[in-house]
């Protein structure tokens, strides 16, 4: 060690513009990254469900819906219709429009004379009262029309714009908003439709990314001030952060990915974590410019790169691992997101170690701030002392006490939910949150599950089997309402024939008939009005349900009786839709949740089992951690806060940032014990010391992390605040119950230092 920090001296300028020249470079990339708003995005297209959405989406079109909600007393009214027919006329003409579905678009089917009539579901705005209730009478009669683009109350009606493939989502929405704005009226006017979340995400992603990191770096340059109380202690460690976030928000572009959701925590980690091993370094140079020192500059750097060196560099090498389990996680920019990190974080720690220390030669020596005398002690350093004497002296109550909190909070696991749906990523005040929940009530929810059926569609037996499936899915109360090319042929034999009529609202015996139909409607209508119902060839029909509620609990009963109601039925060749994308979603992410933190926990187990060179050392280590992950969990269940796209990183991240305590502590404890000191006496200087640059280190990340409260982003901000809990959790581990272990049990691998310390002294 004495060899390299000699180099960093020696070298210190071709370092200090090495890491200031490459961090300018890289991030020069950063202004060529795109965002991707597009939660669809996110999943492996692998991804059961996923698959099946895209192939029925390749037979009956596109999903993609802008739905604009009005609300009045009674959308009957004249002046209400009229708004709508000129607001839906001139949506029909925005270029990636391919239709529109509203009362004047969606279809009346009508009998006369023998032939069938088809007119618009509206033809004509009702003149007085007697006209308006006809035409309700009329609506409530219309399957293709009630309760699908109106609700039963006649309160809410909407306008339906079914957007292109290539069809640019700001720009139809930005259009359809100057539409609506032209025609003003009394309805309340809303959006909802993932056309919109992407438009709102895609905003909000774009604040979220400088506010945050604005904040971020605020907060963090406020602390490191409070907590060093000298200019260096704020402008080296600020320094390694922005250097750090260049190079992992540079990589994205040269990766050839895209910014998400996910991405805006990557600068924040970036400014909570990058920082720890800067910080670490300032302290121990603090340390050791005390009043009488007679250190030069070089001899301060010297000693903060020999003496933190390896316990730094391991801690750094715990977090990029706890940072790469996410790899294992099942959402793709989950995946991007550790990597990037990683990459972040492996800089900041060459930085922290080369860059700090080669800046350190340059700068005066400052006036000491760290005092051994009592009376000039800092409030931090006199806590920690009390601190140290109660866990040499009451260890054992302290690991009981530790176990029996740990054990009693985890119950709140058995509560925990997850979470997988997009609407939850705002809050329940928030327009579009309230829009989605206007759809459920009203017209029967948000999301929808989609049913194929292959064959010969105009076959009555497979056209009844079709009814069938609709009926009983009708009849599950997570369904809101259905709708199957078998309702449109009801619907036309309404038309055709009288009631009492044995073919009224029946589904024709003869396949002819069903021809028949469909030929009558084409004389009157355009075929391509069921498009989304039955492909061309009649090879394919779909059955769209819409659910009401996205609890996953429902979700998956319902898709268990719907699995029993279509088993060994050949002809149901896809199930798919975003309700079903959704919970195997969340299936997933526990999955990989589970799988990503168990591997973070062995592999960070087994660094420290080579570094000690003992089993338990591992075990000792990481024993903290997995406490605080139960108390995170079991607090999670408690208060409600659920598993999302966001808070199933957390649990890696934090088991690659809360070793690095744990490894501090025992490695100055090692020294202290080397060094010919007992165990009481070792454990209290480490706290002293060592635990103040621990502590300054874990309140560094929970301000760095406190940005992330503001964020637009409700599984944002359960994040920030998760990770308070989380790191005081890793905290008082490290700084409590490990001490308190250390002195219960006196482990094998730190007695044996101790023994060689003395033997070598003998």
């Amino acid at each position: 060690m004495e060899l390299l920090s000699g180099l960093v001296i020696k070298y210190r300028w071709l370092i200090i513009l090495g890491f200031v020249g490459f961090s300018a470079i890289i991030g020069l990339q950063i202004p060529r990254a795109h965002i991707d708003p597009d939660f669809e995005s996110m999943i492996p297209k692998s991804m059961g469900y996923r698959a099946s959405t895209e192939k029925i989406e390749e037979i009956f079109g596109g999903s993609d819906m802008l739905i604009i909600l009005f609300e009045a007393d009674d959308v009957l009214n004249p002046s209400t219709l009229r708004r709508i027919k000129k607001i839906s006329r001139k949506v029909n003409r925005i270029p990636g429009v391919d239709r529109v579905m509203s009362l004047f678009d969606l279809k009346s089917i009508k009998g006369e004379n023998g032939m069938m009539i088809v007119d618009p579901a509206v033809k004509r705005i009702p003149r007085n009262e007697d006209e308006k209730e006809k035409l309700r009478r009329e609506i409530i009669d219309n399957d293709l029309v009630y309760k699908i683009v109106v609700s039963d109350d006649f309160k809410v009606t909407t306008i339906i714009a079914m957007l292109a493939d290539d069809a640019s989502n700001e720009e139809v929405f930005s259009r359809v908003r100057e539409i609506v704005a032209e025609y003003p009226g009394d309805e309340k006017v809303s959006y909802a439709g993932m056309p919109y979340y992407r438009v709102r995400i895609a905003n909000d992603i774009n604040r979220d990314m400088s506010i945050l990191m604005s904040t971020g770096m605020l907060l963090m340059f406020g602390f490191l001030f409070l907590a060093f109380r000298q200019l260096r202690g704020v402008v080296l460690p600020f320094v390694v952060v922005l250097m750090s976030v260049l190079v992992s928000m540079g990589m994205i572009p040269l990766f050839g990915w895209k910014i998400t959701v996910l991405t805006v925590l990557v600068p924040v980690i970036m400014i909570a974590v990058a920082n720890d091993y800067g910080i670490h370094l300032i302290a121990r140079f603090q340390e050791d410019n005390v009043e009488g020192n007679r250190f030069t500059r070089n001899e301060l750097a010297r000693r903060m790169f020999s003496k933190l060196s390896r316990p730094v560099f391991l801690a750094g090498l715990t977090t990029i691992v706890g940072m790469l389990s996410l790899m294992m996680h099942i959402l793709i920019p989950a995946r991007q997101v550790g990597v990037i990190a990683a990459i972040g974080i492996l800089y900041a720690l060459a930085a922290s170690l080369l860059f700090i220390p080669a800046v350190t030669t340059l700068l005066p020596i400052p006036k000491p701030v760290f005092h051994h005398d009592y009376k000039k002690k800092h409030v931090l350093d006199r806590l920690l002392l009390w601190q140290g004497r109660m866990v040499t002296k009451r260890p054992r109550v302290v690991i009981i006490v530790g176990v029996i909190f740990t054990l009693l909070v985890s119950t709140g696991i058995f509560l925990l939910q997850v979470d997988a749906n997009p609407e939850s990523y705002y809050s329940e005040k928030d327009p579009i949150t309230q829009s989605t929940a206007l759809i459920n009530k009203r017209l029967g929810g948000s999301q929808n599950i989609s049913l194929v059926i292959t064959g010969d569609i105009k076959d009555p037996g497979i056209m009844k089997k079709i009814d069938a499936y609709e009926q009983a899915l009708a009849e599950f109360p997570e369904v809101g309402n259905t709708v199957s090319i078998a309702r449109v042929v009801k619907q036309m034999s309404r038309a055709l024939n009288d009631p009492g009529d044995p073919y009224y609202n029946k589904i024709p015996d003869d396949r002819n008939a069903i021809a028949q139909y469909f030929e009558l409607y084409s004389m009157s209508g355009d075929p391509d009005d069921f498009e989304q119902l039955v492909d061309f060839p009649y090879e394919n029909a779909q059955i769209s349900a819409r659910i009401k509620s996205m609890s996953q609990k429902e979700l998956h009963a319902f898709v268990a009786k719907l699995q029993r109601l279509t088993a060994d039925d050949e002809q149901v060749t896809h199930l798919g839709g975003f309700a079903l994308i959704f919970l195997q979603l969340a299936d997933l992410m526990i999955r990989g949740q589970m799988l990503s933190l168990f591997i973070a926990v062995i592999l960070v187990a087994l660094l420290l089992m080579l570094l000690f060179r003992s089993v338990r050392a591992g075990i000792v280590a990481v024993t903290p951690i997995v406490m605080a992950m139960m108390v995170l969990f079991g607090l999670m269940g408690f208060l409600g806060i659920r598993l999302n796209i966001a808070t199933t990183m957390l649990s890696s991240i934090m088991v690659g940032v809360g070793i690095d305590y744990t490894i501090h502590f025992l490695w100055r404890c090692k020294d202290e014990l080397a060094a010919g000191h007992d165990f009481t006496h070792a454990v209290r200087t480490t706290l002293t010391t060592t635990g103040r640059g621990i502590t300054f280190n874990a309140l560094s990340v929970v301000i760095g992390f406190s940005a992330l409260l503001i964020s637009n982003f409700m599984p944002v901000r359960f994040f920030g605040f998760l990770v308070f809990v989380s790191i005081l959790a890793c905290l008082a581990g490290a700084m409590i119950f490990v001490p308190a272990v250390v002195m219960a049990f006196k482990p094998s691998f730190l007695q044996k230092v101790e023994r060689q310390s003395r033997k070598m002294k003998d």
